[in-house]
Formats: structure tokens, C-alpha cells, sequence
């Protein structure tokens, strides 16, 4: 019978890199949705550019919280970044698709992984580094 892998436990150092990691994306992600709630005066023409609607903000605004949310809960971390990952990748699409750069997206999701690998044992015991 196959054994279930093993947590590593979480050094303080792994622990706190990881929850700064993670705090970066939050941040800019959580600001990002307040803007498209609140519809500042630059948010129509930047959906216009992008070929979008402005209609569409006040969706996308709570779909980007309530993403960041639940990445930001523990016990639904990995759920989180699950889902962030498909919002930043539809972000990097629609970047892609009008010549803009898209690094910004990709660095975050890099991010969201990378602090969520470092602060979460179960994660780590599924996908193992090998030394």
C-alpha cells in the first residue's frame, strides 16, 4: 500500500521568507480589485485599451477579492492559489493578446506559488525538491 507523504515541518526562517513572498501578491491583487470597485477616472480608458468593457469591472473587482481571500485564508491556501493562477494567466492573456508587457502577471503568480510552497508543509510533501 502506498504511503501518504509526510509534511516537512516549517523552519522560521522558510516560514517568514515565504509569508513576505506571499504578502507582495496580496497586496497588489487586493488593491487591484478596491480599484475596479471603486471605478477611479483612468479605470474606463485602461478597460478600453485592454478591449474590455468598464461594465465588466465591478465583476472582475470581486472575483479578484474573493480569489486573494481565499488564497489568504489557510485553510483554503492552496484552493487560493489554484484560482489566482487562473486569473493571472486569463490577466497575462489579455496583456499578451494587445502587445502589452505581461511580466507583472507572471512575477505575481511566481509569487503566489513560490510563498505558498515555502509557508505550506503539505504542499512541500507533494511536490518534493530533490537534493
Amino acid at each position: 500500500m502506498p504511503t501518504e507523504p509526510q509534511p516537512t515541518p516549517v523552519s522560521k526562517k522558510m516560514l517568514w521568507t515565504g509569508r513576505i513572498m506571499s504578502t507582495v501578491p496580496v497586496l497588489v491583487l487586493a488593491f487591484s480589485g478596491v480599484m475596479k470597485l471603486a471605478k477611479p477616472p483612468g479605470l474606463a480608458e485602461g478597460f478600453a485599451q485592454l478591449g474590455y468593457p468598464v461594465s465588466l469591472a465591478l465583476g472582475l473587482g470581486i472575483l479578484e477579492l474573493a480569489c486573494t481571500i481565499v488564497y489568504v485564508v489557510p485553510r483554503t491556501s492552496i484552493l487560493g492559489a489554484i484560482l489566482l493562477t487562473g486569473y493571472l494567466g486569463g490577466a497575462t492573456a489579455t496583456h499578451v493578446r494587445v502587445g502589452d508587457p505581461f511580466y507583472g502577471q507572471v512575477i505575481l503568480g511566481v509569487l503566489v506559488w513560490g510563498g505558498l510552497y515555502l509557508r505550506e508543509p503539505r504542499l512541500r510533501a507533494l511536490i518534493p525538491l530533490r537534493r
